[in-house]
């Protein structure tokens, strides 16, 4: 019955069911529901509540006063009355009308101050509380959760997506990358194949032994000569080609198409053998990867490996883009708009962006509402993957771009505040128009710092 409900409207139930154990109710009863409901409100509806100093303790006090509960043995299996039962069908019947495929806490709400049967509206009455006009406050929170899948920037049919296959000269320009990139030719010239594949990148990384991801990577059981050993049993390259031929191959192309993407997301404006390991992780496939699934290698286990000494670094970016996936869990989201990109920067704080935003008078606060009013609020969030918009997407792409112009290693905070200004009609920049700023404010004020 309550598979389709949240955490926390099932803390609601849960807690309704403890108070009549506590009461030593042989039922739980719509008072008992009531009671949770307040006991355990949160945000808007903790706010209505509290308007009309509707508390825990003086709703309990209202009940007992009329309510005569017999007194029984303890028992965690309490039934629930015929009251209770009634609300939680229309709690159910309202989550389907309003287009949601579970159950949240408003609705519970919603069906617990519209019963009309019971003693609720006359316990809440007694005590102040209009529910006449609160209701359709809460009515508009629960029409709010049927947003979780709109996002302003998700409509973007028109825009043209990044072509990642103009940026492979950016993967191997830098003297890390560099070195593996030559020593793959080499072992290429040494085989019978004339493209580079995955086979021959893992190869070079894994043969400068000195070097920290080697020792990490041998750690996992991924040495130089064990994956030798496994790609001298290796008879075929299909795992390689997806039907055609570039100067990679295709799955090599994808897993270093994904490295850049991963360098980007931790903030380099380096492509790093780390981050080609990643991409590869990340690709799931090519002769490499079948070698590391051979040897049973965790992809989980060795990213984060992998990730726990750039995290150590605290890279302004990943702290920005770690700060905006938080934001849109907090928002119900398993989506990241350029508006959590600014509120990461923004919350982020020590950054030259940060830095200029508070010079603009803009703080989190502030710049949160607006991003809640113009998104709304989302289905509470499940632990599924976090995905950018394709603006969001050629945001960092941009920062990428001025950082690597300016000849810096790391994608800073003013970085992605000036790619944020490229966009002109992203959210993030009607945010910062309706927080009173626009892109001229914005850049002459990231100039000021960088002439400092």
């Amino acid at each position: 019955m309550f598979e389709k409900f949240t955490e926390k409207a099932l803390n609601v139930i849960v807690e309704a069911q403890n108070i009549a154990i506590y009461d030593h109710s042989d039922k739980v009863l719509s008072e008992h529901l009531l009671l949770a409901v307040v006991k355990e409100t949160k945000g808007f509806c903790a706010r209505i509540f509290s308007s009309y100093n509707i508390t825990y303790e003086r709703l309990a006090k209202e009940i007992y006063m009329t309510l005569d509960i017999e007194e029984s043995d303890l028992n965690s299996s309490i039934p629930f009355s015929e009251d209770f039962k009634r609300i939680l069908k229309r709690t159910m019947d309202l989550a389907d009308e309003s287009g949601n495929s579970t159950v949240h806490y408003e609705h519970i709400v919603l069906a617990v101050i519209n019963d009309k049967h019971s003693k609720i509206s006359m316990y809440l009455e007694n005590l102040g509380f209009d529910i006449d006009k609160s209701r359709p406050l809460i009515e508009k929170l629960v029409q709010r959760k049927v947003k979780k899948d709109f996002h302003p920037e998700m409509d973007e049919n028109k825009e043209p997506k990044i072509d990642l296959t103009s940026e492979t000269d950016s993967l191997f320009d830098n003297e890390k990358s560099s070195k593996v990139f030559e020593r793959a030719v080499s072992k290429l010239s040494a085989s019978n194949y004339e493209i580079l594949g995955t086979e021959q990148i893992i190869s070079s990384i894994l043969e400068d032994k000195e070097s920290p991801l080697a020792n990490i990577l041998s750690n996992f059981g991924i040495t130089e000569s064990i994956f030798e050993e496994k790609l001298s049993k290796i008879n075929s390259r299909t795992s390689e080609y997806g039907g055609r031929q570039v100067v990679f191959t295709p799955n090599a192309f994808t897993a270093m198409s994904l490295a850049l993407q991963t360098a980007k997301e931790l903030g380099s404006s380096e492509v790093l053998p780390e981050h080609m390991i990643l991409g590869l992780l990340k690709s799931k496939k090519g002769v490499a990867y079948d070698i590391f699934k051979e040897l049973r290698i965790n992809d989980d286990d060795l990213a984060h490996t992998i990730i726990k000494p750039i995290e150590k670094e605290m890279p302004e970016t990943l702290t920005i883009l770690r700060l905006a996936k938080q934001e849109a869990r907090r928002m119900g989201k398993n989506i990241v708009g350029t508006e959590m990109f600014l509120l990461g920067i923004i919350g982020e704080a020590t950054g030259i962006g940060a830095q200029v935003l508070t010079e603009l008078e803009i703080n989190i606060k502030d710049a949160r509402v607006i991003v809640e009013r113009m998104i709304g609020f989302g289905n509470d969030y499940f632990d599924s993957e976090i995905t950018f918009t394709e603006r969001a997407k050629r945001v960092l792409e941009s920062a990428w771009e001025i950082a690597k112009k300016a000849n810096k290693t790391k994608i800073e905070s003013s970085d992605l505040l000036w790619a944020i200004t490229t966009e002109t009609s992203s959210t993030a920049m009607q945010v910062l128009e309706q927080l009173g700023t626009d892109i001229l404010e914005i850049r002459e004020g990231i100039k000021k710092h960088l002439q400092k």
